[in-house]
């Protein structure tokens, strides 16, 4: 199928405060991307799968966004991912050699709390996906390469590339 595809698989992007326990839980119900959809007047086609931290994913969650990935057959595909182990998936699908565009994205911080960065790497997601060769790329913090190029530096608190 032509065209291209978000995939929700948790992750700070999705992140809710949850009042009665004071987590920040995930959001199965795609509020944020309802809330992009709507503020850019524009149609955006996703789905939501695994809704977990990604410090919370194992291999398991991983070859279901492999299996969905196939299933769903797209050109481009977004995946919304914790950025924490984001770089791990990122190698396992490309272990995968699917021969497709994947930008693997996220957020540092809760959509919910401020929704600035999560829109603005989703959106640089997207417009990168439709320039972009078959591969697997991580964009975030206004930083978008080869997911073995991009790396989370934890002493800055952002994503950079690697030189």
């Amino acid at each position: 199928m032509k065209g291209t595809i978000i995939i929700s698989t948790g992750g700070t992007f999705n992140k809710i405060y949850n009042r009665l326990t004071g987590n920040l839980d995930i959001d199965t119900n795609n509020n944020s991307l309802k809330t992009i959809e709507n503020s850019w007047l524009a149609k955006l086609n996703f789905i939501n799968i695994i809704n977990k931290d990604s410090l919370d994913f194992t291999i398991k969650d991983r070859e279901e966004l492999l299996k969905t990935i196939k299933k769903l057959n797209y050109d481009r595909y977004i995946i919304i991912h914790g950025t924490d182990t984001i770089d791990i998936t990122a190698k396992y699908l490309n272990d995968a050699n699917l021969n497709k565009v994947i930008v693997l994205t996220g957020a540092m911080v809760p959509f919910s709390i401020d929704p600035i960065e999560a829109t603005a790497n989703l959106a640089q997601a997207i417009g990168y996906s439709k320039l972009a060769s078959n591969g697997i790329y991580i964009a975030l913090n206004s930083v978008v390469d080869r997911y073995n190029r991009v790396e989370k530096n934890r002493k800055v608190g952002k994503f950079q590339i690697i030189t």
